[in-house]
Order: structure tokens, then C-alpha cells, then sequence
């Protein structure tokens, strides 16, 4: 790993300081994708500012139809809250699917997020549960916030504090996982939300990471069924294609996936 300076910040504000003052920071929260980055060095940060030990950025609540999770809360706990399971059972079980208990009890949903791996979980629970993303400055629209490939509409000095999920009507996720490393080949996520809409996003597969499939939405607005999605296709043109799977296999997958989370849904 190259030479980095590192701090471990006192607070929410003492880390935004930090980070406005680095010549090229990174925020360390679980490390999970972060520090396996660096080791391989695809990233140089001049500094890490630690928030993991934040007290303020974790935490789950439950209140006037809104989940909200602070953004240093870990997947396990997200996975194990009764709250989470009782409002959004489909984002309990999207976490709990993450990969193995030491990524589950290290990585946290502000650092899933705040990479937007187009192969993460949360990414999709975000984008179909219409999520907000609250951070140091502002906050986002889930439709705003990702832009693609590892991008984000998050500033160089923006650290997300917490994110804020309408509890749905009802929700499903599935995902094919590879089987190394449990990340989303393909995960599905629908929505039909508290005033009838629907959202289906997918997460895993596209060439442009997580994206909604409006064809998908539309059909389940109007039956919500396994049989209202089953005809649903992508463009292969759209898929990625790699050593695991090509374009035309995860493209299938989108469909095999939504049936799934249709099903799960009820």
C-alpha cells in the first residue's frame, strides 16, 4: 500500500474537517471494499479519516412510516433489527444476504452505498424503495443520487450521515450471488409503495449499475404478479459480461430474479 496519513475522527463534524482540509481523503467506514483496494493499489488517499467508532452515524428508527438507518450501522444489524423486519422485511433479508458474517458485521450500509459497486445490494433497496440519502450538506433523492459505475452525486467533501426509507406496502428482493464472493450477478428488488406505485429496481447486471426497469414497473402496476413480470426482458446490449457470466445469461437473470422477488413479495 502506498504512504497515507491516518485519523480517526472524534465526530460527524470533526471528520468533515478533516476531510475538506486532506489534499486527497477517503472516509474509512467498514473498509470492506476500501482497504482491499488499496492493498491491491487501485487507491492512494493522501489521508483516512476513520468514522467507524461514530456513535452518531448509527443506529435504526422507526417512525411516521419511515425506516431510517444511520449511515456507520452495519449490515448485521440491519439484518437482525426487529424494527427492519417488522416495517421492510425485504431490507432485512437484502442484508442478511451480504456477503459472509464478516462483511455483514464490518461493512456498513453508508459505505455500500457511498461506493455504489454496480454488484452491491443496498444499491437496488435505495433506488426501488424511492430511498432519501441524508449527508453532511444535504440531502438526495434516491433517483438523483446514483450516476453510474462507482459514481454518485456526492461532492469530494460529503459524507452521508443516514438514509431514509418509505415503508412500502410490500417488497421483495432476490439475488444471484456468485458463489465466491456473494456479490449480486444479478439482484431484483420491487416495490408497490404505500400509494399504489411500483419500483423495481435491478442491481448486479447492468453495464450502468443500478438502474430501475420501468417495463417491469408498469406491468406490476397493473397486475401485481409472478405471470405480470415473466415476459419482462433487457437488451443483452445493456448487461455486463464477464468470466462469471455473459451479458445474455444476466440478462435472463433479470427476469428469473424480479419472478423471485415478486413471489417473495406476496
Amino acid at each position: 500500500m502506498y504512504e497515507t496519513t491516518y485519523h480517526r475522527a472524534g465526530s460527524v463534524a470533526d471528520a468533515a474537517a478533516k476531510l475538506a482540509g486532506a489534499e486527497e481523503a477517503k472516509i474509512l467506514a467498514g473498509g470492506q471494499t476500501l482497504i482491499p483496494t488499496m492493498k491491491q493499489r487501485l487507491a492512494a488517499p493522501s489521508d483516512l479519516i476513520d468514522i467507524r467508532r461514530l456513535d452518531e452515524l448509527k443506529g435504526i428508527e422507526v417512525a411516521g412510516g419511515t425506516v431510517t438507518i444511520g449511515a456507520g450501522t452495519a449490515h448485521a444489524d440491519v439484518a437482525n433489527s426487529d424494527a427492519v423486519n417488522g416495517a421492510i422485511p425485504a431490507l432485512a433479508t437484502l442484508a442478511g444476504l451480504i456477503g459472509d458474517p464478516h462483511v455483514r458485521h464490518m461493512g456498513t450500509i453508508g459505505g455500500s452505498i457511498a461506493n455504489n459497486d454496480p454488484a452491491a445490494d443496498y444499491p437496488a433497496a435505495v433506488l426501488a424503495l424511492g430511498a432519501t440519502v441524508t449527508t453532511t450538506k444535504r440531502t438526495i433523492a434516491a433517483d438523483d443520487y446514483f450516476q453510474g459505475l462507482f459514481e454518485t452525486a456526492l461532492d469530494d467533501d460529503e459524507i452521508i450521515t443516514r438514509v431514509s426509507f418509505p415503508v412500502p406496502a410490500k417488497a421483495g428482493y432476490a439475488k444471484f450471488p456468485n458463489p465466491a464472493s456473494r456479490y449480486a450477478m444479478c439482484g431484483v428488488f420491487v416495490a408497490q409503495m404505500a400509494d399504489g406505485s411500483v419500483r423495481v429496481a435491478v442491481t448486479g447486471a447492468g453495464n450502468n449499475g443500478v438502474f430501475r426497469h420501468e417495463g417491469m414497473e408498469a406491468a406490476l402496476a397493473a397486475n401485481w404478479s409472478v405471470d405480470a413480470v415473466a415476459d419482462q426482458t433487457v437488451s443483452a446490449d445493456d448487461m455486463i459480461g464477464d468470466m462469471h457470466g455473459s451479458a445474455e445469461y444476466r440478462a435472463n437473470l433479470v427476469t428469473v430474479m424480479a419472478k423471485r422477488a415478486v413471489a417473495a413479495a406476496g
